[in-house]
């Protein structure tokens, strides 16, 4: 007769301790899902595997032993060992060691009732928990009274047991060996822990620069948001300015981060390390950008090329405005108003030129300053790249509020108009069309009028068009920048990591937290047992 045992794989290292799992008489095989360590009480495990087998509906018991001569000191723990088989009364009683050095395994069954037939032979069976406890390959059968889990079909596959033994022991894998309490398992959950306790260890060491970093940042949020920054012009400026917004926007995340206070529950806790993440990432990428601009002397070159490319956009405009002082397109234009326009803006170009030129000879030192706050973050330069994109387009926005207001002026007027042809009027008090009636003198002043503002109007509305294209150009490139600053601020980098890389750990983590809400807490209480 042939025995199966189903070891877990992550148990191959784990300390000396009893094998916890389910037996399966029909297949003769035994299914191992945890090893419980010393030091622990069996009557304690015993009312432990009592109420795990009350969530799961699988009959959950002791099989074995489980002896890992790694050390010396549990050389001495094999006859403690054997004497655990009269407490735990399971048959057969398996003990699995492993020795000392060596990579070969020792796997034998005890049994004390008379006449039991001796196994001829044991098959120890390595299987690989995490997968098979994420995966539902084989689900059970179902018997003939709907009782899931128990397979009467003589042709079921065998290892359809085994996957929902470990599927529905889930509870078992709350309790993690470095968990406080009497009772200490080692399983799938087990791996990696041990960085969870550096990481801790870490973050309780860095309490104090914690605290001061917390303290730091909420007297410098204080001082944003102090009054001195509520009057104007002081308001204006901030909340205009991208990166003023966005260094508020880091303030608040530094804070999040460098709290001393724990998370609450699972989504508090990757909410701080995608934030955690991002700022990483972040100063990352600003002190590449900042290595780059500081190599081979690129901030004089592009101080050197920001005076011809203003220059150059300058002659494009001067060009444009030519272009519509005349016959654009072949359309006639009012020559008077037109020349009036165009002159009108060529002057505001020729300003903007020559406080460019005035500027020239500092804006070397001016770019070497930004330069210095990629140290900040990546984020904290494309918005000063933002803020100096408007300053330079400045006319342009200024064109377009010229020409908006005119255009709307002469809208308006016509309009007013319009209502003056048909015996109405607006009436301001009550916000609504009335009836009136006008004098022979206000219809023929408002026919005159009419005539004037319908025929200059071709030329307003196409200086109108022409700004504003230009100023949906600009907002486009400063709409793409901003993208790229909200990505980097909005992105869960750390869940994309773990879905990438430890996909089970981002499912496991939500579906045990599920399962901990519904049965953690008699669980925890169970365990505080003296």
């Amino acid at each position: 007769m042939v025995l199966k045992v189903f070891f877990p794989s992550c148990c191959s290292s784990a300390d000396s301790g009893l094998l916890i799992g389910r037996w399966i008489p029909e297949q003769n095989s035994a299914i191992i899902l945890a090893v419980v360590h010393f030091p622990f009480i069996p009557f304690q495990v015993k009312q432990y595997l009592s109420e795990v087998q009350k969530v799961s509906q699988i009959e959950t018991v002791v099989l074995g032993t489980w002896c890992n001569n790694k050390q010396e000191k549990e050389e001495s723990l094999g006859k403690f060992l054997d004497d655990l088989s009269t407490i735990f009364s399971h048959e057969p009683w398996l003990q699995i060691s492993k020795e000392k050095g060596s990579k070969f395994w020792n796997c034998h069954t005890l049994s004390r009732q008379a006449g039991t037939p001796k196994e001829d032979q044991i098959i120890l069976i390595y299987y690989d928990q995490r997968k098979t406890m994420l995966s539902r390959l084989h689900p059970p059968e179902t018997s003939l009274d709907n009782q899931p889990g128990v397979i009467t079909a003589p042709d079921a596959s065998k290892l359809a047991a085994v996957f929902d033994t470990v599927a529905r022991n889930e509870v078992l894998f709350l309790t993690d060996r470095y968990d406080e309490g009497p009772i200490k398992l080692s399983h799938w959950q087990s791996e990696g822990v041990e960085a969870s306790i550096i990481v801790e260890l870490a973050k309780q060491a860095s309490v104090p620069v914690c605290m001061l970093l917390t303290c730091l940042l909420s007297l410098v949020s204080g001082l944003c948001r102090s009054r001195i920054l509520k009057f104007w012009p002081l308001s204006f400026i901030w909340s205009k300015l991208s990166t003023c917004e966005q260094v508020g926007y880091r303030l608040e995340h530094l804070r999040f981060v460098f709290s001393n206070q724990k998370a609450e529950n699972h989504t508090q806790f990757m909410r701080k390390a995608n934030i955690f993440v991002s700022l990483l990432l972040d100063m990352a990428l600003g002190i590449m950008l900042l290595s780059w601009l500081y190599r081979k002397n690129r901030i004089g070159q592009l101080a050197e090329a920001l005076i011809p490319v203003a220059d150059h956009v300058a002659r494009e405009l001067q060009d444009l405005l030519q272009w519509l002082m005349g016959v654009p397109a072949g359309l006639k234009m009012n020559r008077a108003l037109d020349q009036v326009l165009g002159r009108f803006f060529l002057y505001h170009i020729h300003l903007w030129i020559s406080y460019i030129h005035l500027l020239s000879p500092f804006i070397e030192m001016i770019l070497w300053y930004v330069g210095l706050s990629a140290c900040l973050g990546l984020t904290v330069v494309l918005s000063i790249l933002s803020d100096i994109i408007a300053l330079l387009t400045f006319h342009i926005y200024c064109f377009y509020v010229y020409g908006a207001r005119l255009y709307c002026l002469k809208i308006y007027g016509l309009s007013s108009l319009w209502r003056l042809f048909r015996g109405k009027k607006w009436n301001v008090l009550r916000q609504r069309v009335d009836s009136c009636s006008y004098d022979l003198d206000q219809l023929f002043i408002g026919t005159l009028l009419f005539t004037i503002l319908l025929f200059l109007l071709p030329t307003t509305a196409l200086y109108y068009l022409v700004f504003t294209l230009l100023r949906l150009l600009v907002v486009f490139v400063q709409g793409l920048i901003h993208l790229l600053v909200d990505l980097i601020d909005s992105l869960p980098f750390y869940s994309i990591g773990l879905r990438l890389c430890r996909s089970y750990r981002l499912a496991a983590g939500v579906k045990f937290r599920v399962l901990e809400q519904e049965v953690g807490r008699p669980l925890r209480l169970l365990m505080q047992i003296p």
